[in-house]
């Protein structure tokens, strides 16, 4: 069994998700739990993508020049 809470929603919201959930066979409980699970998983994952592009943009990226001169050789060498 897990916590009961009441939430406002606007009326269109709660009889679009409604709609949804019967049409997905799952009770409003379901619904709601299922959606807010994924809306969490997105924001954790948005949290470490930001991490990461702070992390990245302290220093600038070093490519070794060979390694940069080939990858404009074999683009060149690409029909566009």
């Amino acid at each position: 069994m897990g916590m009961k809470t009441a939430i406002s929603l606007p009326d269109d919201l709660f009889r679009r998700a409604d709609a949804t959930a019967r049409r997905l066979r799952v009770s409003r409980s379901e619904f709601y739990a299922r959606a807010i699970a994924e809306y969490l998983s997105a924001q954790r994952g948005d949290a470490i993508t930001e991490r990461l592009n702070e992390l990245y943009s302290r220093k600038p990226a070093e490519v070794d020049a060979r390694l940069h001169h080939a990858q404009i050789r074999s683009l060149a060498e690409d029909a566009w």
